[in-house]
């Protein structure tokens, strides 16, 4: 006991000291961090090209099926910059932003999207079954979720145990979460558990969608970068050495994120 104690101490003692003033008492659901957010991802070299890596592996997912790109959670990032025809969306107003909605109502028309993409947003959503049906309801055949999420291993688990604020419940038995506010409430775990350990519920609730992709990755350079929440804790010029340090780990075991890729099978 005094170990773990010691343990919560020292990282309760690190997060004070690499955080930024005043975001360890952010209301995440007030606009404000969201524009907040917006400018760390471009000012913070390091994450900026964390953030253009991961799109860089979603654009290449994009299926050759007809149809109109939607970014859900567009808030903070800059997909539409790397790829213009998305149509960008958040969950409140951005002046930013082409359309609000909140991931479980889509305004669009049947099978008129050739892709879903978003980015740490799907575990946000409180009823899942609800996008998944309005992504096969939206999708035309061969359209695609493409999504970069948090994933559970044991060194994401022990990371979020001690350094995060948002939960990482594996043992959650549904598929749905009391909504706090539009991004307050959240499982860290829910892709894990919707595409890994209920897969086979996934597959029969759903089988007009396939998994075509679980890609688990990076379990470091996120953390080194700070995030939106802290200071870097390396020089964005060394991404490039670790991300090659970083295959030499084991993805099942170390990986923080996973490139999730989803499609509508084809009639």
């Amino acid at each position: 006991m005094k170990s773990d104690r010691n343990t919560q101490h020292d990282t309760t003692f690190l997060r004070k000291m690499l955080a930024y003033g005043g975001s360890q008492q952010e209301d995440v659901d007030d606009p404000s961090v969201t524009y907040k957010r917006r400018e760390i991802i471009r000012s913070k070299h390091f994450l900026n090209a964390i953030y253009r890596e991961w799109y860089g592996l979603q654009v290449a997912q994009l299926p050759t099926v007809r149809g109109r790109i939607l970014e859900i959670g567009s808030g903070a990032g800059f997909f539409d910059e790397m790829y213009p025809q998305v149509i960008s969306s958040e969950v409140f107003f951005c002046p930013f932003v082409d359309v609000i909605l909140n991931g479980m109502v889509l305004p669009f028309p049947i099978a008129s999207l050739q892709a879903v993409v978003m980015t740490d947003v799907f575990h946000h959503i409180p009823d899942v079954e609800h996008f998944l049906w309005e992504a096969v309801r939206t999708l035309t055949p061969g359209g695609r979720i493409i999504m970069i999420e948090p994933w559970v291993s044991d060194w994401s688990r022990w990371v979020m145990d001690h350094f995060h604020s948002e939960p990482m419940d594996t043992e959650m038995h549904t598929w749905q979460f009391p909504s706090t506010g539009p991004l307050s409430g959240s499982n860290q775990a829910l892709p894990w558990i919707v595409f890994k350990r209920d897969r086979k519920r996934f597959e029969s609730a759903f089988p007009d969608l396939e998994i075509v992709k679980i890609q688990p990755f990076m379990p470091f350079r996120y953390l080194l970068s700070g995030g939106v929440s802290s200071r870097a804790m390396a020089p964005a010029w060394l991404n490039g050495c670790l991300r090659q340090f970083e295959k030499s780990f084991k993805s099942e075991k170390w990986a923080m994120f996973a490139l999730i890729v989803i499609q509508k099978r084809r009639v």
